[in-house]
């Protein structure tokens, strides 16, 4: 797989996990044709990204997603910690999959103590 519009270690992490079972969150799926839509060239990006998710499986969100969602969200507004929506889909979505979420924005996920992030080494 070649390195995505300057995202080598998204890259390079996707290479090394590729033997494990690897999923996307639909949310995830759309936040990355939102990105194509930015480049000059978005059909080609779009074309990259639909050969690239073919080697995922797409979790959608049910209502036990929605749960996790509400209870999560309902929790980090009572502390002031809020995220925004997006993200806590995505969380929502490998809660809901008791799956180990691999992303770049530590930030935003670690104040959901009940996720398990991946760390790279």
């Amino acid at each position: 797989m070649n390195s995505y519009r300057g995202a080598p270690l998204a890259t390079e992490t996707i290479r090394q996990l590729r033997p494990a079972r690897l999923a996307v969150s639909i949310i995830t799926v759309g936040e990355l044709y939102e990105g194509t839509m930015t480049s000059s060239h978005p059909d080609d990006e779009l074309a990259v990204f639909d050969r690239l998710l073919e080697s995922f499986t797409t979790l959608p969100l049910d209502n036990v997603c929605m749960h996790h969602f509400a209870y999560i969200r309902s929790t980090l507004r009572r502390q002031g910690q809020l995220i925004p929506d997006l993200d806590l889909l995505i969380a929502s979505t490998s809660l809901r999959h008791d799956l180990i979420l691999v992303t770049a924005n530590q930030r935003h996920f670690a104040r959901i103590p009940v996720l398990r992030l991946y760390q790279p080494g």
